[in-house]
């Protein structure tokens, strides 16, 4: 199959090469594409070199499958122009995620809604991605009424301009600043820019995907974003009320089973989940699990995932890999 990687020299479009090659995804010709500032780098895949092109090189050589990790505008502009070609666009950014004519797709939670003529689906953000995997199993079982979430997201999530402002304060050096604020030894509570309504684009983007990818606008959904000074994953503290009663026990069991999901919940032994334990792993981690003693049918989850893996790069992959599965993506046959 001949996938195309665009924004192939960034943070996550690196990372989706490294999960090409461990998923072993049936790529038969690379197409590493960025801007033209890249354009004849040589990048390493599998063993092989392959020279960085442009957009519209890559639009030329027709690729079966596109993987977009660019930025907004990019998506907006070119993704049309390969899905008019015949490729299929999975894109990492926030152009098309609520666009109703475009499918928000986390494998785990609803790959039944994929068809053949999507041409360009969307890839959640980070945060809603390893929030909805854990939410899927339970509102199947118990219905869910509302969600609090608090994240503490890590500096990667915002590239390698917060990671070299982090690792700099550390080491006292004066550089570029991602934030608007120091983030080493502190907390920053704004992710992305403030709405009208005083939340901010992150915090929307979480209420108004769970609600898409969840089919359910009867879930309601508050969030408070939160940059921290770790690399490795995102955490997150959620608070989920039910219509109907729970055990945990049995809310565990039904965790277990969920596929992309590891229980890690034992708080007498100091075992829970955290980002450092999540680095460089494609499962969603859960643990904290307890009742919310101030409210009947709550329950509160801890929920860690790295948020360049699951939460951008392999939910990307596995979008693809659902395509092979469903026959839409379809890969050559060599004689």
């Amino acid at each position: 199959m001949k996938v195309a990687v665009v924004g192939a020299t960034g943070l996550v479009g690196s990372v989706m090469l490294k999960v090409l090659a461990e998923r072993q995804f049936p790529v038969s010709e690379l197409i590493p594409v960025a801007s033209a500032k890249s354009a004849g780098k040589e990048i390493e895949f599998k063993g092989k070199k392959y020279k960085v092109v442009t957009v519209d090189e890559a639009i030329s050589m027709k690729p079966d499958v596109a993987l977009f990790s660019a930025g907004g505008s990019t998506s907006l502009q070119d993704a049309p122009r390969f899905a008019e070609v015949g490729t299929t666009v999975i894109d990492n950014s926030s152009a098309w995620r609520m666009d109703p004519t475009k499918k928000l797709v986390v494998p785990e939670v609803n790959a039944d809604v994929l068809t053949e003529s999507d041409k360009i689906i969307a890839n959640p953000n980070c945060s809603t991605i390893q929030m909805v995997v854990v939410l899927k199993p339970l509102h199947d079982k118990y219905k869910i009424r509302r969600v609090v979430v608090s994240t503490y997201q890590s500096v990667t999530g915002t590239g390698v301009k917060a990671v070299d402002q982090l690792m700099n304060e550390r080491n006292g050096v004066e550089g570029p600043m991602a934030y608007a604020h120091p983030i080493d030894l502190n907390v920053i509570p704004q992710i992305d820019v403030f709405q009208a309504n005083g939340y901010t684009k992150e915090e929307m983007k979480m209420i108004l995907e769970t609600n898409k990818i969840m089919g359910d606008d009867s879930i309601r959904v508050t969030a408070t974003t939160v940059r921290i000074p770790v690399m490795g994953g995102h955490s997150e503290a959620v608070n989920i009320e039910f219509e109907n009663d729970f055990d945990l026990t049995e809310v565990r069991s039904i965790l277990e089973a969920q596929s992309g999901v590891i229980v890690v919940d034992d708080p007498a032994n100091a075992q829970y989940p955290m980002p450092k334990d999540a680095h460089e792993k494609d499962e969603v981690f859960v643990g904290r699990i307890r009742r919310d003693e101030s409210q009947d049918k709550t329950l509160n989850l801890w929920i860690v995932a790295d948020n360049l893996r699951k939460g951008a790069a392999t939910n990307a992959v596995q979008i693809a890999e659902a395509l092979i599965e469903k026959g839409i993506l379809k890969e050559e046959v060599v004689y």
